[in-house]
């Protein structure tokens, strides 16, 4: 096969979509093993021609890239006319993956896309709305067209079967897998005394302030509480509470010195698709406090202490059982986070486009 897969958001700071496109692709090519041909291709803008490039460093595909100024623009008109096919910039394909920002046309070959999550469908308020429209547009076009849906989850599969109307034949599941440095041997980071750490960009749905005032809650002077990721949109945490700290966004190698580092790892989001920080801070061996929500049911299975996402008193509950029950959480987080594999997760989709083509 000759598969074309869309690597445009990856011109930009890598979250956990962007962090899961760059371990899919990773995990295709390993599947793959030379014998079916990886396209990774994007209509980008300056940025992005140098970013991508970076981000795909060691990843065995052919990169084609497109430099467009107002690339943004460019992609949605692309995906709104519907021509001219993507052969025409890459040649005959057999796969066409596309991602979150296009769904540009094709003459021929089987049509995939994933989907992360349904938020902009489910709870429109928690984004923006240039995302809402775009990604909107998105699910519905994947629905009428694509041969087969990959979902990062079994909870996102149920999503799109019933929110889009997708026979459930045309859903698969791949899920995440966990980059080889997040592991519990190597450096720790040190903040000056124990902390606590959370990951997530600053937006609504990520429910910080609800940690905040958990961790004023606890009124443990001995505990920091860090806070790595993005600055977002809309409504901010109250981030000036004595002992918080602001990380801003890191990359991969200070995350996972930062996960090793935590007495506890906190994730109390209100929904997820899955919650990738989660089998992240366990692969590191680190104790994971999380929300209850369904969502994050298969990040988390048994290996994770649970909390009711709109309750700051059962999330600091909650850290303090994460902290007094450390090894034996330590050790059921290892065991569940090594069962997820970047390979498995190509292997999901060489299978779905594998299938498609039948």
């Amino acid at each position: 096969m000759r598969i074309a897969f869309d690597v445009s958001p990856l011109s930009h700071p890598r979250s956990g979509i962007g962090t899961y496109l760059r371990g899919s692709l990773a995990g295709l090519a390993q599947a793959a093993a030379g014998e079916h041909e990886i396209v990774a291709f994007a209509p980008t803008s300056p940025r992005g021609l140098g970013a991508i490039p970076r981000v795909l460093e060691g990843i065995p595909v052919e990169l084609r890239l497109r430099l467009l100024p107002f690339a943004h623009a460019w992609r949605q008109g692309w995906s709104r006319l519907g021509w001219p096919p993507v052969e025409r910039f890459l040649g005959p394909i057999d796969v066409l993956h596309f991602s979150d920002w296009m769904y540009p046309p094709q003459r021929a070959g089987v049509r995939a896309t994933t989907i992360h999550d349904l938020v902009p469908l489910r709870f429109p308020g928690w984004v923006q709305a240039r995302t809402r429209r775009m990604h909107v547009a998105k699910y519905r076009h994947a629905a009428r067209t694509c041969h087969v849906i990959f979902a990062n989850s079994s909870y996102t599969k149920r999503e799109v079967v019933d929110l889009l109307g997708v026979p459930e034949e045309r859903v698969r599941v791949a899920l995440p897998g966990v980059d080889d440095r997040f592991r519990p041997e190597g450096e720790r980071a040190e903040l000056g005394r124990p902390y606590l750490l959370s990951v997530a960009t600053l937006e609504p749905r990520k429910n910080l302030g609800a940690l905040v005032e958990a961790y004023r809650l606890l009124g443990r002077r001995d505990l920091l509480l860090a806070l790595a990721g993005a600055a977002g949109w809309g409504e901010q945490p109250p981030l000036d509470v004595p002992g918080v700290v602001r990380l801003g966004h890191v990359d991969d190698a200070e995350l996972a010195r930062l996960y090793r580092g935590a007495a506890a790892f906190v994730y109390p989001s209100r929904f997820e698709g899955f919650g990738l920080p989660v089998i992240e801070a366990m692969a590191c061996g680190t104790p994971v406090v999380c929300s209850s929500h369904p969502s994050l049911n298969e990040a988390c299975g048994e290996a994770a202490v649970r909390a009711d996402p709109a309750s700051p008193q059962a999330i600091a509950a909650a850290i303090e059982e994460a902290l007094a029950r450390r090894s034996d959480l330590s050790r059921r987080g290892l065991a569940h986070a090594a069962r997820f594999s970047w390979l498995e997760t190509g292997r999901m989709l060489l299978a779905g486009y594998s299938d498609a083509l039948l």
